[in-house]
């Protein structure tokens, strides 16, 4: 049996320069961490005993004898395309809900790539991870997606991703900053909306616009990634979530399906309770909210939004890992 143990991420800036129709033209960057949630995969051979080939055990349980009849479709497709000849059975586990904003679709993708490719003998790097995992899910899944959230996946850290015309990406670790980034953490609450979106369908809405109609709007949110730089070098982070309200007012100038009314009702009452500022994750339409609540605002914060569920989390600098047993 082999587990893969890949984290969810948080993106704080810079957000829709990490698609191709942007960044291929002109640089990208965002900035992000993974954070201590997970989702697992184990992945073990198994024997034609029980009349089925293949077995996987997720929200659904599916019981099949070829690869075609698996509707998983991530997993199907990874089956066919590495050309696997033995049978397996996967069990897919997370700590939060997917399709939520944290990146879930892609750490699955760079989970379960991670666990092929080390089935295959593969030696492969965090770099090499990253650019498969990004392949397949553009190429191969034809999603709409961003670059940023498979490169987190496998990097982990607290970092800032750019994207290049090229093709390439480089990631930069705020080590050098972990005060500033401990503290940070110190004053970020999680808040779910109790609502969860294909990040796919709202991603359509914008991203062929990004260097024509939108391209302003990109320029904007690249700003604030400068901005983040100087905050998180600075000897203060308190401006950390005036920027966060910022950026929010900014992106959800890339599409009306970022928010609604609902959603700015939430953003609204979390300012009232003691939110500086905060911005929801992914692309938007529901999922979680990241907000920037001083220490001593916090529970005020908390008794106030105690119809929605928070959750406590950290910052953590490990991207997928394999576990054999």
């Amino acid at each position: 049996m082999i587990i893969s143990k890949t984290p969810l991420r948080i993106s704080f800036f810079g957000g829709g320069s990490d698609y191709p129709s942007w960044y291929l033209k002109q640089k990208g960057e965002v900035i992000s961490s993974t954070i201590d949630k997970y989702i697992y995969i184990d992945f073990k051979k198994i024997q034609n005993l029980l009349g089925f080939n293949y077995r996987l055990v997720y929200s659904k349980v599916e019981n099949v004898k070829n690869i075609n009849q698996i509707k998983h479709n991530v997993v199907r497709e990874v089956l066919k395309f590495y050309k696997l000849k033995d049978f397996y059975e996967m069990h897919y586990n997370g700590d939060l809900p997917s399709r939520t904003g944290l990146g879930s679709s892609s750490s699955f993708i760079v989970g379960i790539l991670n666990i092929i490719l080390s089935l295959q003998n593969k030696n492969c790097s965090k770099n090499q991870l990253a650019k498969e995992s990004i392949f397949f899910e553009r190429n191969i899944l034809k999603e709409s997606v961003g670059s940023q959230d498979q490169v987190a996946a496998a990097y982990g850290g607290f970092n800032s991703i750019s994207f290049y015309p090229n093709e390439k990406f480089r990631v930069n670790n705020f080590i050098s900053n972990k005060p500033n980034i401990k503290k940070l953490n110190e004053n970020l609450i999680l808040i779910y909306t109790g609502k969860k979106r294909l990040a796919s369908d709202i991603a359509k809405s914008f991203i062929h616009k990004l260097n024509d109609t939108k391209k302003d709007t990109i320029v904007e949110i690249l700003q604030c990634v400068d901005e983040c730089k100087k905050i998180l070098r600075s000897n203060s982070i308190s401006d950390f979530g005036k920027l966060l309200n910022e950026a929010w007012i900014i992106k959800k100038g890339l599409s009306k399906k970022i928010s609604s009314n609902e959603i700015d009702n939430i953003y609204d009452k979390a300012i009232k309770s003691g939110a500086s500022g905060g911005k929801i994750l992914g692309a938007g339409g529901g999922g979680f909210f990241i907000f920037y609540v001083d220490k001593d605002k916090q529970k005020f914060f908390l008794k106030k939004m105690k119809d929605f569920q928070s959750v406590d989390f950290r910052f953590v600098d490990t991207g997928s890992e394999i576990i054999k047993i």
